[in-house]
């Protein structure tokens, strides 16, 4: 398996960002502003995710998912490792994340990775998106936001 930035003239894996994100616009919008990696196993895409410079010295990691076949292998965390480490090298000092509060695993991912939680956005995904989101038997309402010093 390995890792690289998708090109520009190839299509972005939809279906496995709206696993993470399930608003069609936003990952259009983002997909514009950001770049694209994917974990690649062959041929396949195992995983995915975006990064996005959001302030001068600032990048965020808007979107990270794992094709469900693949889960479990510690792609996510390859994932989000690759992320830091491509931030730092364009000269970012910080990389952001934010995840929902019901979002158990994501967010022991980001502190096994370094980041830690700066704050927490009320009711981010019940304004945000027009649908109720459940996960792990709760809705998810809140965005706890991390951050990592690079």
């Amino acid at each position: 398996m390995y890792i690289r930035k998708l090109a520009a003239d190839e299509l972005p894996p939809m279906d496995l960002l709206l696993t993470a994100d399930p608003s069609h616009l936003k990952v259009e919008a983002y997909l514009k502003r950001g770049e694209c990696y994917a974990v690649f196993d062959e041929e396949e895409i195992a995983g995915v995710y975006v990064l996005l410079p959001t302030r001068p010295d600032t990048a965020e990691l808007v979107n990270v998912a794992v094709a469900e076949v693949h889960q479990g292998k510690g792609l996510g965390k390859q994932l989000v490792l690759h992320a830091i480490q491509v931030a730092a090298i364009q000269g970012f000092s910080t990389i952001e994340v934010g995840t929902g509060n019901s979002s158990i695993g994501q967010l022991a991912l980001y502190q096994k990775c370094g980041f830690r939680i700066v704050a927490v956005e009320l009711d981010f995904f019940t304004r945000h998106y027009p649908e109720v989101i459940y996960e792990n038997g709760m809705i998810c309402r809140d965005m706890l936001r991390l951050t990592r010093e690079l």
